[in-house]
């Protein structure tokens, strides 16, 4: 799960990392309240940005300097309700909906550092490099070297000559390699404790009175690991959620909108995997990834049926379950009834596998619906080509 990079700055300073001081407003007169404040108690400007999950916003127009009210509600007044096109939003963009409105700061450096997990080394790893700032994908393809990769055993925890060696790489000594040593330990203990899957620092800032802060701030949570952690789960946006993926979240289904026009339904996230795979060998393109899982009841596969129907991009259907805890009967059943209610008219391939089989088999025949057998996993994703031939 994703949050704002404002709900990822609250987080960060309830583990007292240093932010700079901004509030969330979702209009553009309480930005100028907001700026108002700042202005009065000191500050010499203020960065309006603009609130999406997704980098480059600067580059896109969502971030303003601003130094005075007005500049920032004019800024506010540019950038709500603008779509922003970045790399990470796609062609389609992102409507910005809320602001950041947050104190200028007198940057010196900008430096990069996150923590992510290293799924090959099965630990978390800490990424340091003192060419930080927009450009750090940039940096990563063209000068490696440039960039320090800290793995940290997690039953030992951050050493010091580890945390000596990222005060290296992002240049700091005397007084910044202390502020250091207690971020970097301060930014593992919440990657930790809250179930992290990313926590990024871009930039991250040498003030000119010599501060390091953390200007910008991205967190992505576990999301298998948030019944841990009602209070992340509480700042779960839909607004910046595909609204397919928003109603199957409310089932318990694993959904994710793709670019392709086969909807693709499965039981099991690596069997998802691989049937996406094949539906690309034969020429096809998948809209989606659909894990109803292991556990499905009725009323699941119905929801999932209509949630994959909804897309109107998918003009043809594959089913590719492997019957264990979840029968091939209660899947029949729930196709039965879910194409029943949706008047289902598209193209559409099934193959089944394991308990129940042959029964499911049976209530498909006996149904009446258009629907073609795939023996084998190859042979139905090959037959579903087949019928689609034509289809726009």
């Amino acid at each position: 799960m994703n949050i704002h990079e404002f709900q990822a700055k609250q987080v960060l300073t309830h583990f007292e990392a240093p932010v700079p001081r901004g509030s969330m407003t979702e209009t553009v007169e309480g930005a100028g309240i907001l700026a108002q404040k700042m202005f009065d108690t000191g500050a010499a400007a203020v960065v309006v940005k603009a609130q999406i999950h997704a980098g480059g916003r600067g580059k896109a127009g969502g971030v303003k300097l601003c130094k005075s009210v007005d500049e920032a509600k004019a800024a506010a007044q540019e950038i709500l309700g603008k779509v922003l096109v970045t790399p990470q939003t796609g062609p389609e963009g992102k409507k910005v909906r809320k602001l950041l409105i947050e104190e200028g700061s007198a940057i010196e450096r900008e430096l990069y550092l996150s923590i992510t997990l290293d799924r090959a080394a099965s630990m978390p790893a800490i990424i340091a490099s003192a060419s930080g700032g927009m450009s750090i994908e940039e940096v990563a393809a063209t000068n490696p070297e440039k960039i320090t990769t800290v793995r940290v055993d997690p039953l030992l925890g951050l050493r010091d000559f580890q945390i000596k060696r990222l005060n290296a790489a992002l240049g700091l000594t005397g007084d910044l390699a202390k502020q250091g040593y207690n971020l970097f330990g301060v930014l593992f203990q919440l990657f930790l404790e809250m179930d992290c899957t990313l926590v990024e620092i871009n930039p991250l800032v040498v003030t000119k009175d010599g501060k390091l802060v953390c200007l910008d701030a991205k967190l992505n949570f576990d999301d298998n690991a948030l019944y841990r952690h009602a209070d992340i789960a509480a700042l779960r946006d839909p607004d910046e959620e595909a609204p397919l993926e928003v109603e199957a979240h409310k089932y318990n289904l694993n959904y994710i909108k793709l670019d392709g026009n086969v909807g693709c339904m499965v039981n099991g996230a690596g069997l998802a995997m691989s049937t996406m795979d094949l539906v690309q060998t034969v020429g096809l393109m998948p809209a989606n990834f659909l894990d109803v899982g292991g556990g499905a009841n009725q009323e699941m596969i119905e929801n999932a049926f209509r949630i994959l129907l909804s897309d109107p991009k998918v003009k043809g259907v594959l089913i590719n379950i492997f019957g264990g805890i979840l029968r091939c009967d209660v899947l029949a059943q729930g196709i039965v009834a879910a194409s029943q209610k949706l008047d289902l008219h598209l193209p559409m391939v099934i193959r089944l596998e394991g308990t129940n089989v042959d029964q499911g088999k049976k209530i498909l025949h006996d149904s009446g619906l258009n629907f073609t057998v795939g023996e084998n996993f190859k042979d139905a994703a090959e037959k579903l080509k087949a019928v689609m031939k034509g289809v726009n």
